[in-house]
Order: C-alpha cells, then structure tokens, then sequence
C-alpha cells in the first residue's frame, strides 16, 4: 500500500467509525438487473462509497442526513451497477448545496432526511432516472411486500458488494415496531419499519424502501449488532411525513 493511500485511509478512518445504529450492503439477497433500479445513487466521499440515495428530481438526490457525517464534500455516482467497471457510463456530479431537515437531531435519528441539490442537472436516460415519491401523507399498510437495494455490506462485518444487491421486505405493524424499538427509538408518526428473510447493511444507509414504483422509506438504522436482527427491525424515515419541506426545496413532487 502506497503511502498516499495509508493517509487517504487515515483520512478516512475518524469519518467511517460513525455508529453502527445509524449506517444500516443488502444482506441475503440477490444481484439486481443491471440499471433496472436507475435511480439508485451512490453517495461517495473522496470516491469511495459511503451510502445510498436515489435521484427524485433532475436536480435533487434524497438520502438520509446521517450521511453527510461532517464529510466537507460528497459527490454522487449516477447510472451505476458496478461501482469499480470504468467502462460503465458513470456519470460522477458534485453536490452543490446541502440540505439537511432543520428537525434532524443525530442522536436519536428523528428527521434523518437530506436533499443534495447537483452541480447541475442529471441527464436522464436508460440508466438515469428519478422515481416517485408520496403526494399525500399516509402509511403503508403493514405486510406490504416492498423491496430495498444498494451497494453496502453483504453481511455484519462483512465486505461490501461492488454490484447493486436486493430483497424484499414487509412492511411491519407500527405498535409492533414500537414494541421492539420503544417509543423513546421509534415515532410511527415519522418512521416506518420492515422485515424479512434479507435486509439492509452498512453502507445501504440513504438508500431508498420501494413499495410499488414509489420511493416511500429512506433507510435510516437497525441494530447496532447485527445487520437485519430478527429483534430489532430496520427503521426508515417515512417520506410521506416530509412532504411540505421537501416541496418547498424541489417544487413540485414528482
């Protein structure tokens, strides 16, 4: 290892120790169809990935404001599936404003939401597009079959997967998320939570919960122990509950 890339990996080091808890690759499942999820993002710091996000406007990557994590820069990668192929039409945008919900409190996690508004607009095309989010606020009836994905850890402790990973979930009953996580953890009035065979891991954290062709979840975190634990769920931030502050930012929702 070159000097150069011990300083950059101690550079790195103070900034990817962020807890656990907070930066819940896909765990048990499968390899997604190359660019069948083209809104996917990867949020990276210095090229390396760091999280999800999704792209919901031309302009505008929604991901969760744990994230930015004091990282001076982050710049995110479009049109991804295989994060290391240079022969895949990446296309690399600089983030030119941060836009962290005023509400976020770091320690509990409530309001983990944050607008990344590009350099400049995303070209649309095969492999680059927004997706949907909510119109209306509402829940997601519990045992909705909904699917995640990204690019983090393939198990606890594991090494992180360089193709976009996915598995299903289901919705899981708020009093029962509640149950688990305490109300001190868990607001059903901002968070929704899922469960199932798979789910997500580091480096997923950001990345958006699909309940039909909507982005409807950002996931947020899971047990500080054990990527998808059977006690405690995984917890988004539910996006449907943003609505307001994340128009007055973007305009329209899409």
């Amino acid at each position: 290892m070159t000097i150069i890339s011990l300083l950059l990996l101690a550079s790195l080091l103070p900034h990817l120790t962020f807890t656990a808890r907070a930066n819940v690759g896909i765990v048990n499942g499968r390899e997604a169809k190359p660019h069948s999820r083209p809104y996917m993002v990867s949020v990276q710091f210095k090229e390396h990935h760091i999280c999800g996000g999704f792209l919901v406007s031309d302009r505008f990557v929604m991901t969760a404001a744990h994230c930015r994590n004091n990282f001076p820069a982050l710049t995110v990668v479009l049109g991804a599936h295989e994060l290391q192929r240079k022969s895949e039409n990446l296309v690399r945008i600089k983030v030119e404003s941060y836009h962290q919900h005023p509400g976020y409190d770091a320690e509990s996690l409530n309001n983990d939401l944050l607008l990344l508004k590009l350099e400049k607009n995303a070209q649309l095309n095969d492999n680059i597009k927004w997706i949907s989010i909510p119109t209306e606020e509402g829940d997601i009836e519990a045992g909705s079959v909904c699917s995640v994905a990204g690019w983090g850890r393939l198990k606890t402790n594991g090494t992180a997967s360089d193709c976009v990973m996915e598995t299903n979930v289901m919705v899981m009953n708020n009093e029962k998320c509640e149950s688990k996580w305490t109300k001190t953890a868990f607001s059903a009035s901002l968070m929704m939570c899922v469960y199932g065979d798979g789910g997500s891991c580091e480096g997923d954290s950001g990345g958006p919960l699909i309940c039909g062709d909507t982005a409807v979840g950002v996931s947020s975190f899971g047990d500080p122990d054990l990527c998808n634990s059977p006690e405690l769920p995984e917890v988004y931030t539910k996006i449907s509950a943003y609505l307001q502050w994340i128009k007055s930012l973007i305009g329209k929702v899409n």
